[in-house]
């Protein structure tokens, strides 16, 4: 085994990959970027050391660096994590030549896999079963059009090379190709370097079922069992599951009998996953390998009592697999989401800034934990805005489930937006209960998942009475502090002579304003909403867990006021509402900013489309801005001529940054 090992990658992968190291007694060494100096990976190494700027090909990306790096510090080993370099066959084989080991397959199977359409073409020779299209080398566009025609719609473009659901696109009619072959060929180019496609029928509502595969040195390989990830949004996955609500017995086995064909097909040593799309009609279709540890790996840990990363180092220390596919069991249910840092609400937008509250379920034999980041930390406008991803287990899916929401129901983040709200809402959604999603489900149906437009009037009186008792809460503070504390106008009480007066109370639940008069105090209050008025009564908030009656009818909530914010959550889900101290928007309204286009968050310009002087109907695209590994196509708020345009392709602009002018 190691005496040394340096983890190339960040976040929440390098810290997962750091405790098993320790486990084993394996000394680590982490690198970061400028970006990361502050960074928990830092922290949790026996050593760490920057390799450069924020942007990652200005540091994570550099092979070179991590190697200078790996030498100095005596690592035998580097493990890639994934992303970053992790599939990358030349730092693979750089690694192996600076007589170092690569804790992944060879340089030489990454290339078999390298190109999704070499790839294919090497699985079906092998007798694994392939989606029909077309994977040649002639990519003009107009020899792509005629393929696309033979091969018939709906069909699906694909980068051949790259993953994690960049450069696709799906075509429904013939004259929609050459865009969306344009339009995927860019991303390509601006993800991977390269921009050849492939081309391949589109299987209608698809299962997304993956198998864990790892070989050794020494011949042997096996399967770990299936994870399914059939809910996805735009090709990222949003859950992920194992067993697979959906496979038979027969059909789990002949799908784990041909990922380990297609391991021995490559050569493979090391973790890998074998991706499949699965049709209704339970027949399979081979879709990638993907040459390193997954982000959903924990589920098969969950339910397999293995340690992947164990079995990763051991294996390329040169040892046997430590178990023969009948020694392979699983137990229970296991279910994994990812936190992260983005608005549901404005179309996923990732976002950035301090974590001021994070505040996880505790870890225990049925939740799992893996974050890269803690309360106080900042999520990054240069990385994946993950902040954590959370794993429960339990011994059948309907009871996982359950923990899964009891789980999500304990989170609290504070800071940038996160799309926690989103994830109960999709464990409670019939198509996951039931078992009954598929890979577009969710971009089919995404106004099921999202916020509705209106609150509860439960949610919105316990919010209500949540911030009457944190204003009287506060006032009492102030007056304990104040020169005269037994004064009666240091209190919020709303009292008046021989009675007590009305507050007024401004909500903001999205755009709309919610305003509540209140009567009364200490947890003893009338409230008028939308014409009608609600008696409550007997509200205790401890240890933030506010009950009280409203109406007659006990409830309670989790609640906490903070930030501006005030947030309850009744067991089922959670509404959280700003608190509107008057017009923030100093009287000019949205309005007033509706002749510019601005920059949403920091990012690169990729494409101008217009220029100045050019006429633009509402909703047009004016400009593509690529920030936090996605596009974000930059629209006309409305008809009108381009007076000014302020960026132009490649330049990298901030947050809210005016690039385009309407004229007035």
């Amino acid at each position: 085994m190691f005496d040394t090992l340096l983890i190339a990658n960040r976040g929440e992968i390098a810290c997962r990959v750091i405790r098993t190291a320790r486990k084993l007694g394996i000394r680590t060494v982490a690198v970061f970027s400028e970006a990361d100096a502050d960074a928990q990976h830092v922290r949790l190494a026996d050593e760490a050391h920057c390799i450069g700027g924020p942007r990652p090909q200005d540091s994570y990306l550099r092979g070179d660096a991590i190697l200078d790096v790996a030498k100095k510090t005596g690592a035998q080993a580097i493990h890639p994590g994934y992303g970053f370099l992790s599939e990358n066959a030349d730092f693979a084989d750089a690694v192996q030549a600076a007589g170092l080991v690569f804790v992944g397959p060879s340089g030489a199977s990454m290339r078999k896999m390298g190109s999704k359409a070499g790839a294919k073409d090497l699985m079906a020779a092998a007798g694994v079963p392939v989606v029909p299209g077309y994977t040649g080398e002639d990519q003009s566009p107009e020899h792509l059009q005629r393929e696309a025609d033979r091969i018939g719609y709906p069909l699906m473009i694909k980068a051949a090379h790259g993953g994690g659901g960049k450069g696709m696109r799906i075509v429904r009619e013939s004259d929609e190709f050459a865009a969306h072959l344009e339009s995927c060929q860019r991303e390509a180019r601006n993800a991977f370097g390269r921009d050849r496609v492939l081309l391949e029928r589109y299987i209608e509502h698809p299962r997304h079922i993956e198998i864990q595969v790892f070989a050794d040195h020494h011949g042997n390989a096996l399967h770990l069992g299936e994870r399914e990830c059939s809910a996805q949004r735009r090709y990222q996955k949003v859950l992920e599951e194992s067993p697979s609500p959906f496979l038979t017995p027969e059909l789990r086995a002949a799908m784990g009998a041909a990922a380990v064909q297609a391991a021995r097909a490559i050569d493979y040593a090391n973790a890998g996953t074998v991706e499949f799309i699965v049709a209704p009609s339970g027949e399979f279709f081979f879709m990638e390998i993907n040459t390193r540890l997954q982000v959903e790996h924990p589920v098969t840990e969950l339910v397999t009592g293995l340690d992947l990363v164990e079995w990763q180092l051991r294996i390329a220390a040169g040892e046997k697999l430590p178990l023969t596919q009948q020694d392979v069991t699983q137990r229970g249910h296991a279910i994994e989401v990812r936190l992260y840092a983005e608005d549901p609400e404005a179309g996923f937008l990732p976002g950035s800034g301090t974590l001021k509250t994070l505040r996880l379920p505790p870890p225990s034999p049925h939740v799992r934990i893996d974050a890269g980041v803690v309360e106080g930390d900042t999520v990054t406008i240069f990385y994946d805005p993950m902040i954590a991803k959370l794993i429960v287990w339990d011994e059948d899916r309907p009871r996982a489930l359950a923990r899964l929401r009891e789980a999500l129901a304990a989170c609290e983040i504070h800071g940038p937006k996160s799309n926690v709200a989103f994830l109960e809402r999709l464990v409670r959604h019939p198509a996951v209960v039931e078992a009954r999603i598929d890979t577009g489900y969710l971009d089919r149906h995404l106004d099921e998942f999202l916020a509705p437009a209106t609150a509860e009037p439960s949610a919105l009186l316990g919010a209500a009475c949540a911030c009457l008792l944190a204003q009287e809460s506060a006032a009492s503070t102030a007056a304990a502090a104040s020169p005269d504390p037994t004064s009666p106008w240091a209190l919020a009480d709303g009292w008046r002579l021989g009675h007590a007066g009305a507050r007024r109370l401004q909500l903001l639940h999205g755009e709309r304003k919610i305003e509540l008069r209140a009567h009364g105090h200490g947890g003893e209050y009338r409230i008028a909403l939308d014409g009608h008025t609600h008696a409550l009564a007997g509200a205790r908030w401890q240890d933030g867990v506010l009950s009280l009656r409203i109406d007659g009818a006990m409830h309670r909530f989790r609640a906490e006021v903070a930030g501006g914010l005030v947030q309850v959550h009744d067991g089922r889900a959670r509404l959280t509402l700003r608190i509107d101290a008057g017009d923030r928007d100093g009287g000019g309204g949205e309005a007033a900013g509706d002749h510019r286009i601005r920059a949403p968050m920091p990012g690169r310009v990729v494409l101008v489309q217009a220029q100045a002087g050019q006429a633009v109907k509402a909703g047009e695209v004016v400009l593509v801005l690529e920030a936090m590994k996605m596009e974000l196509a930059l629209k006309a708020p409305r008809d009108g001529v381009l007076a000014e345009l302020r960026a132009a392709a490649g330049d990298f602009v901030e947050a809210d940054a005016v690039l385009a002018v309407l004229e007035e």
